[in-house]
């Protein structure tokens, strides 16, 4: 019986079955039925989706992202993370700075590793926000146009969507306390809404003060998840968009899972930094 070598690793609880595509072959063709088995926690391993590390001719690895509902992400904050910490630890790469290529982008990561070589602590330059209605995509009467607290009536209630796309697309509203936000009552319908031709992931933000948010996320394709590094650098960036936080502060975001710390500097990158950690590893049967 063929089997398949993986490596389980969370972000803040935010945890993927990794394979390693530089040894590892699984046909194109089964990649999304791989990603839905392996995740189911009663019958596979047990995750919130799978991520494949392949070799690129554009960067030092390629990173691939598949939720647990199958579907193929563009971009992933916590795997990005465990992508870097993995391809250091495996000596995939040599540097401590090195381009990971991803559907949604080039990205450079930087692992600090301490005298053994191990990695606790990854920053990762996700890039420059893009902010357009066109890049997010969203629907709007001028697609040219940033989308910052723009009313949405759903289920009898109207919300205001600031839009971000961190390679993939975000919608960030902001509440007065995290704990009475409505993930599972508004994620689902925000997640499929017609404004979204590619679907979005959705975020609640509490401002808690200038340098300090508290956040919860359903994602798109996977639900309720205890991290999204993504959706954290998004919040930041609408925080800020909002008059609520300022560019050039590290800004400590509270989630499910823990903390991460995102940094929006003023020449347009924004900067993730938090941990990665290895669950298990071992064999599953294609």
């Amino acid at each position: 019986m063929k089997t398949m070598k993986f490596t389980k690793m969370h972000g803040l609880g935010n945890s993927y079955i990794y394979v390693n595509m530089f040894n590892e072959k699984i046909p194109e063709s089964q990649l999304s039925e791989t990603a839905v088995r392996v995740a189911d926690k009663n019958k596979g391993i047990g995750s919130d989706g799978m991520i494949l590390i392949y070799p690129s001719q554009k960067a030092a690895v390629k990173m691939r992202v598949f939720n647990n509902d199958g579907s193929e992400a563009k971009n992933c904050g916590n795997g990005l993370r465990c992508v870097a910490k993995y391809s250091y630890e495996h000596g995939l790469v040599s540097e401590s700075d090195f381009s990971i290529e991803t559907a949604g982008g080039m990205v450079e990561a930087t692992v600090f590793p301490d005298k053994a070589g191990t990695i606790s602590s990854v920053t990762i330059n996700m890039g420059k926000p893009r902010l357009l209605a066109e890049e997010i995509p969203m629907k709007a009467e001028d697609l040219k146009q940033e989308v910052i607290a723009k009313p949405v009536e759903l289920a009898g209630k109207v919300v205001k969507l600031t839009a971000v796309s961190m390679g993939n697309p975000h919608a960030v509203q902001f509440v007065d306390n995290i704990h009475e936000a409505p993930v599972e009552e508004l994620g689902p319908e925000l997640e499929k809404h017609a404004l979204f031709p590619e679907w979005v992931n959705v975020e609640w933000v509490e401002v808690v003060n200038k340098s300090e948010i508290h956040f919860r996320v359903w994602e798109r394709g996977s639900g309720i998840t205890q991290a999204c590094g993504t959706g954290a650098c998004a919040a930041v960036v609408a925080s800020i968009l909002n008059g609520h936080l300022e560019k050039e502060t590290d800004v400590v975001v509270h989630l499910l899972g823990g903390d991460l710390q995102i940094r929006w500097n003023e020449n347009g990158d924004v900067l993730m930094n938090g941990p990665a950690e290895y669950i298990c590893s071992g064999e599953w049967y294609l």
